[in-house]
C-alpha cells in the first residue's frame, strides 16, 4: 500500500535542503510531473535533461507500455509478507487479506502437493465469508487461481471431491452475492459476476462428468498386498470419505473399511473423549456403533485438520511465508529475513482460518 501522508518523505518526489528549510527540488524551474515526453524527446533540448530525468522518463515509457500491452495482472512470486495490523508514523495503513492473497504466491503452491489441500480449504473459507472484502486485483487473482486447480484436477484426476466441494461453496455465495446486488457491495459490474458464475456452473458439469480410466498396470498392486499391510494404509487415513471410497474398490477392502477398529481411532483422531459421552451410539449387539458415532460427531463437531504444509507466522517478524524445507535443510534459509537469534523457535503454524482471522481488525 502507497504511503498517502502529507509529510515531506512521502515517495516519488526529490527534495533539496535550503536556508529555509526542504523544498522540492526542480529542473530548470520544471516540475518533473510537468515534463511532458514530446518536450523530453526534442533533440535541442537533448542536453538539457540529464540524468535523473531521462531515467524517469525511461520508467514512465516502460510503464506505460506494460499498462497499454498486458492483458492479465502481475502476479507476485514472494514468499513472505509483512503483517501489519496499524498505522505508525513509517508506515500508513495495515495488511489487507487481499493484499496478502496476491503478494503470495498461491499459484506455485498448488502444484505442490503438500500445499494442494491447504490453498484449497483456504479457497473454500474465502469463498464463504471473505469473496467481497478482497479487491478487484485480488477477486481477479482468486479465480485465476481457482481455474488452475479445476484444470489440474481435470488433467492429473487428483482430488476431485474437494474441488466439488470448493465450486458449490462459491456458486452458492456468488448466487446470494447476485440476487442481492443492491445491498452487498461487489466490487466490478455485475456482468462479470454473471460471466464468473457461468463459468463455475460450466466447471462443475465437467467434474461431474469426470471418468477417472482404469490404470493398467503389470506391477504390484493394492491388492496384492497382505491382508495386515492393506490395513496398515488404511488406518493412516484421516478423511471418512476416502476410506469409504477405497472400501468400495474391492471385496476385501471393503471388509478392511468396516473394521470397527479403524473407526473408533478415526473418531479419537478428529474428537475428543468428552464429545463421545455426550453422542454414545450402540449397535444392537450393545456394541458402539463407531462408523456411525463418527458421522454424527462431525454435524456438531469441527474436525481435526491436518496438511501437509503450510504457511508460518513468525512471531518475531510479524512475517507470513512459505517455508520451503528443502532450502531449509541445506541453506539454513528461514523463509523471510529474520532477525532472531533462533528463527525456529518462532515459528507458528497458520490454517486456513487461523489465515483470515489474521486479517480481521
Amino acid at each position: 500500500m502507497p504511503f498517502l501522508g502529507q509529510d515531506w518523505r512521502s515517495p516519488g518526489w526529490s527534495w533539496i535542503k535550503t536556508e529555509e528549510g526542504w523544498k522540492r527540488f526542480e529542473y530548470f524551474n520544471h516540475n518533473i510531473n510537468e515534463l511532458g515526453l514530446e518536450e523530453l524527446d526534442n533533440e535541442n533540448k537533448e542536453n538539457v535533461y540529464v540524468g535523473d530525468v531521462c531515467e524517469a522518463v525511461d520508467k514512465k515509457r516502460k510503464k506505460d507500455f506494460f499498462n497499454n500491452n498486458t492483458k492479465s495482472q502481475f502476479l507476485f512470486q514472494e514468499r513472505w509478507i509483512y503483517i501489519q495490523k496499524e498505522s505508525t508514523r513509517e508506515r500508513h495503513g495495515y495488511c489487507t487479506l487481499g493484499e496478502a492473497f496476491n503478494r503470495l504466491d498461491f499459484s506455485s503452491a498448488i502444484q505442490d502437493v503438500r500445499r494442494f489441500n491447504y490453498v484449497v480449504k483456504l479457497l473454500q473459507l474465502i469463498a464463504k465469508s471473505q469473496l467481497t472484502s478482497l479487491s478487484g486485483v485480488a477477486q481477479k487473482n482468486y479465480f485465476n487461481v481457482l481455474e488452475k486447480i479445476v484444470r489440474k484436477v481435470l488433467e492429473d484426476h487428483h482430488n476431485p471431491r474437494l474441488i466439488k466441494a470448493l465450486l458449490h461453496d462459491l456458486s452458492s455465495t456468488l448466487c446470494i452475492l447476485i440476487r442481492e446486488v443492491g445491498k452487498s457491495v461487489l466490487v466490478g459490474n455485475i456482468n462479470i459476476w454473471l460471466c464468473r458464475l457461468e463459468t463455475i456452473l460450466n466447471w462443475q458439469q465437467q467434474l461431474n462428468s469426470l471418468q477417472i480410466p482404469k490404470e493398467v498396470s503389470n506391477g504390484l498392486t493394492l491388492s496384492d498386498l497382505p491382508l495386515h499391510m492393506q490395513s496398515k494404509i488404511l488406518f493412516k487415513f484421516t478423511d471418512a470419505y476416502d476410506i469409504i471410497n477405497l472400501g468400495q474398490a474391492t471385496p476385501t477392502l471393503h471388509m478392511l473399511s468396516e473394521d470397527r477398529q479403524l473407526w473408533k481411532k478415526l473418531c479419537q483422531f478428529h474428537f475428543a473423549e468428552k464429545q463421545f459421552c455426550r453422542h454414545l451410539i450402540l449397535s444392537e449387539k450393545g456394541h458402539v456403533d463407531w462408523k456411525l458415532m463418527y458421522f454424527t460427531l462431525q454435524k456438531f463437531y469441527p474436525q481435526k485438520e491436518q496438511y501437509g504444509d503450510t504457511l508460518q507466522f513468525c512471531r518475531h517478524c510479524s512475517v507470513l511465508f512459505w517455508n520451503d524445507r528443502h532450502l531449509a535443510l541445506i541453506f539454513k534459509d528461514s523463509g523471510h529475513p529474520c532477525t532472531a537469534n533462533d528463527p525456529n523457535s518462532c515459528l507458528t503454524p497458520v490454517s486456513p482460518q487461523h489465515f483470515i482471522d489474521l486479517f480481521k481488525f
